[in-house]
C-alpha cells in the first residue's frame, strides 16, 4: 500500500476513530502507510478538494460540492439523539431568535441549522462567524456552536437546543456529521477496500479504549471523566449503516429543496473485502 495523505480533525468525537493511527500496537507500522495531519472539519474538505489529502474526514455537506469522492464504509461520526456538542446557544427564547451566527468551523452544521428552522417556517437571518460565543452573541441573538467548545458551555446559562436531538425529534432519524471519504485517484480500488477496513479496525478498537481516552481528553476539556466517557459512547453514534444513510440522504434532498446546499451526488462507497454484520450485536 503506497503512503497515502490523511486529513483528520482534533476533536474529542474523532479520538476512537484514530486509536490506531495515535496510540494503538499499529501506530508504528501505520505511520509507514499513511500521513496524518489534523485540522478543522472544514479545511479537511478543502484540503481533499485541492488534491492536498487523500483521505478525510469531511463534514456531510461537502460531499455535495466535491466530484470525485468515494465514501469509505461503516465509520462515520452521528447521532441518533443528542450529540452534545453541535448547539445553538441564546440568551433569548426560542421565539425571540432572529438572527444566528454560525461557527465557521464546520459547514454541516450550519446548513443543519438552517433546515431545522426553516422545517417550522421561521424567518431568521445567518452569517458566518469565527466560533467565541461571547462575540457571537454580542451581535446576533443566537450562535451555533459546534464540536469541544460547545461541550464546555455552561448550559445552565443560556438557552441550547442540541440539534441532533431536534433532527431527531423531526425525522426520526440518525443524522450523519461525517464520513471519512477518499479521492478515487488515490489507490486503486482494491487498495481503498484494505484502506476501508483499515479505519474501521482503528474505530473497533477505539470505541474498546474509551476510559484510555476519557483519561487523556478530561484534563484538556476541563470536563470530568464520566462525561467524556458518556460523550461517546452514549451520544456519539460511529457507524455508516443503512439507517444513517437514510438520514443523510433525507437531510440531501431537504438541504436542496430548501436552497442550503447544492443537491447530492448518489452516495459512491467503496467495496469492503469482506461481509462484516453490522447490527448491534457485534458494536461495542
Amino acid at each position: 500500500m503506497s503512503r497515502l495523505r490523511v486529513s483528520a480533525i482534533s476533536y474529542l468525537n474523532t479520538a476512537p476513530l484514530m486509536w490506531d493511527f495515535e496510540q494503538g500496537s499499529r501506530s508504528a507500522e501505520l505511520r509507514k502507510q499513511f500521513q496524518v495531519d489534523y485540522t478543522i472539519p472544514s479545511r479537511c474538505a478543502q484540503l481533499l478538494e485541492e488534491g492536498s489529502a487523500d483521505i478525510g474526514i469531511i463534514p456531510v455537506a461537502a460531499y455535495t460540492t466535491i466530484r470525485s469522492l468515494r465514501v469509505l464504509p461503516d465509520a462515520a461520526i452521528a447521532s441518533k439523539s443528542a450529540v452534545r456538542s453541535i448547539l445553538l446557544i441564546s440568551r433569548q427564547r426560542f421565539s425571540e431568535i432572529r438572527s444566528v451566527a454560525l461557527d465557521s468551523s464546520s459547514r454541516t452544521s450550519a446548513a443543519l441549522v438552517q433546515v431545522l428552522l426553516r422545517m417550522q417556517n421561521r424567518d431568521v437571518t445567518f452569517a458566518s462567524a469565527e466560533p467565541g460565543l461571547d462575540a457571537m452573541l454580542q451581535k446576533y441573538d443566537a450562535a451555533l456552536l459546534i464540536g469541544d467548545p460547545a461541550l464546555q458551555v455552561d448550559r445552565a446559562q443560556y438557552q441550547t437546543w442540541d440539534l441532533a436531538e431536534e433532527w431527531w425529534n423531526m425525522t426520526g432519524k440518525p443524522f450523519v456529521f461525517a464520513f471519512w471519504a477518499v479521492r478515487e485517484d488515490a489507490a486503486p480500488e482494491e487498495e481503498l477496500s484494505r484502506v476501508g477496513e483499515v479505519f474501521r479496525e482503528s474505530r473497533d478498537k477505539g470505541l474498546k479504549h474509551i476510559p484510555e481516552i476519557a483519561d487523556q481528553w478530561s484534563p484538556k476539556l476541563s470536563i470530568s471523566q464520566n462525561a467524556v466517557s458518556s460523550y461517546l459512547r452514549d451520544n456519539i453514534y460511529y457507524y455508516l449503516d443503512t439507517e444513517s444513510i437514510s438520514g443523510m440522504k433525507l437531510f440531501f434532498e431537504l438541504a436542496a429543496s430548501y436552497g442550503v446546499l447544492p443537491s447530492a451526488p448518489e452516495l459512491q462507497l467503496v467495496p469492503e473485502l469482506t461481509f462484516r454484520n453490522s447490527t448491534s450485536e457485534n458494536r461495542v
